[in-house]
């Protein structure tokens, strides 16, 4: 058995190690309002780090996960090599000022007692407020002043993924939920990190503990005490079940006996084997329930055709989880922790404001701040009555700042963003569109704008045109135009 984990490298200049400790359960432990003493806490990460696991990630929500780790770093000499330090920063979709990214992440600086941040990862909860674009932007300007190591994303799904470096976002990593039972992230988004260079960090591995030698052949719980596996059993339910999920379990076991290891290490295994999985993180629980050892197994064999093969049979007996990497949190079944998010989402403020047409009863407009709309005399969007009708639109950020240029997908991606939040501002949503026209510079390029718009509308299934348009103006690849019906 390795005495270490194995280690890679991130952005060419970061090395870690491929198990990386995952302080979430710093906020389940100070949930009831008592913090962890900071001295002992680093005490149980210094222990982790001396085995060799050396690479902490957190969150500027996992309670005092950040200043716990701050302490420990203090105990590492400057220019001494030291443990790695990720963690993330969420804020409330907003305005992103370059004062209110600078606040964010000099927070974290604060937090964690550094001058650098090794890799701060960016979450935001709705792509149709677009101001997630200015403070990744804002934050590759506090990279290049050193501020910030490396740059990443969670829970970010292929298409958005492709917006942000198609804009010129330097992203090294995507942060995403990835394993035996929640396969999404081997699709798209592992094509994708494969063509760009970008790196997967895998949670989720052992669904909160599901994925282990104590579950196999066990009853299905019924009360969960934890938001970890309260968040992981709904993952089971929605791809089948625990009938489905006890056959992988199964699988996974057979695997481990035929290589000495655990179902949990079977797991683990699996996901680290893709090409684009830098690492998987796993629970630190700081001094209690430690594994280190049986984690360290993880390295110690690999998988084989016939192992692949028996896993492919217990995964086709199951469901796909529904849609791309992130969508939990931003659309039904919403498989988080507390499940239904739509009261979170619905709190959050419109980036478009609807406005009543002046001597037009029933009639309202929003704008969405383009230099071209009081130029030429149009709205975003308009709605009379129950119809909404929403203009040409372009993959146009802010006044004029052309989104993504030369990447048709990813500009098709961000319209059809503009095109919801000006659908919502006026109080529908994408199920009320019935027709949908889009206009391309080259009609060559229809695949990836079909798929970009199949993603929004593919069960929605409004009617459609698509046509090449020609010379569109500027760096524009495609222009789309919608239709809703309220009600």
């Amino acid at each position: 058995m390795p005495k270490v984990p194995d280690r890679t490298m991130l952005a060419d200049v970061l090395p870690i190690s491929r198990l990386v400790c995952g302080l979430w359960q710093v906020a389940d432990i100070e949930k009831s309002g008592q913090t962890i003493d900071p001295d002992r806490g680093a005490d149980a990460l210094e222990a982790y780090a001396k085995a060799g696991f050396d690479t902490f990630d957190m969150a500027d929500h996992y309670g005092s996960a950040e200043i716990i780790t701050g302490r420990l770093l203090s105990r590492y000499p400057t220019g001494e090599k030291r443990p790695r330090a990720f963690t993330k920063w969420c804020p409330e979709p907003g305005p992103m000022t370059a004062d209110v990214v600078r606040r964010g992440v000099q927070e974290r600086l604060d937090r964690l007692g550094v001058n650098k941040v090794d890799l701060l990862q960016f979450h935001w909860w709705t792509f149709e407020h677009p101001a997630w674009l200015d403070a990744l932007h804002e934050m590759a300007r506090l990279k290049e002043e050193g501020l910030i190591g490396a740059i990443g994303v969670t829970n970010f799904d292929a298409a958005h993924l492709r917006v942000a470096l198609s804009d010129g976002v330097p992203l090294a990593t995507n942060q995403v939920s990835f394993s035996l039972v929640d396969r999404r992230a081997a699709g798209d988004l592992s094509a994708l990190c494969r063509e760009k260079g970008v790196k997967l960090l895998a949670y989720g591995t052992l669904c909160g503990g599901f994925l282990s030698e104590k579950w196999l052949g066990k009853p299905e719980p019924t009360e969960i005490p934890d938001w970890s596996r309260s968040k992981y059993k709904r993952f089971i339910d929605v791809a089948g079940g625990w009938e489905p999920f006890q056959g992988i379990l199964t699988a996974a076991s057979e695997i481990g006996r035929k290589h000495g290891a655990s179902p949990s290490n079977v797991a683990s295994r699996w996901v680290l084997e893709h090409e684009a999985v830098a690492a998987t993180i796993i629970g630190a629980r700081l001094g209690e329930n430690e594994h280190r050892d049986d984690n360290l197994n993880v390295f110690g064999f690999a998988l084989d055709v016939e192992d692949r093969s028996r896993l492919d049979e217990a995964f086709a007996k199951t469901k796909p989880v529904p849609g791309d990497c992130g969508d939990e949190y931003r659309k039904p079944p919403y498989l988080t922790a507390s499940g239904d998010l739509s009261h979170h989402l619905d709190a959050i403020p419109s980036v478009f404001k609807a406005e009543p047409v002046p001597g037009k009863p029933g009639r309202s407009r929003v704008s969405s701040g383009s230099v071209w709309e009081p130029i030429a005399g149009y709205s975003r969007a308009v709605r009379v009555g129950d119809s909404i009708r929403v203009s040409g639109t372009t993959a146009t950020h802010g006044g004029d700042r052309c989104i993504a240029p030369g990447d048709p997908g990813a500009q098709a991606t961000y319209i059809l963003d503009k095109i919801a939040a000006s659908i919502s501002a006026l109080g529908g949503s994408t199920q009320d569109v019935v027709r949908t026209r889009i206009y391309l510079r080259d009609a060559g390029q229809w695949e990836p704008v079909s798929r970009a718009h199949g993603r929004v509308f593919g069960e929605v299934l409004p009617a459609n045109t698509m046509i090449e348009a020609g010379n569109l103006i500027g760096d524009y690849e495609v222009e789309i135009e919608a239709e809703a019906v309220v009600g």
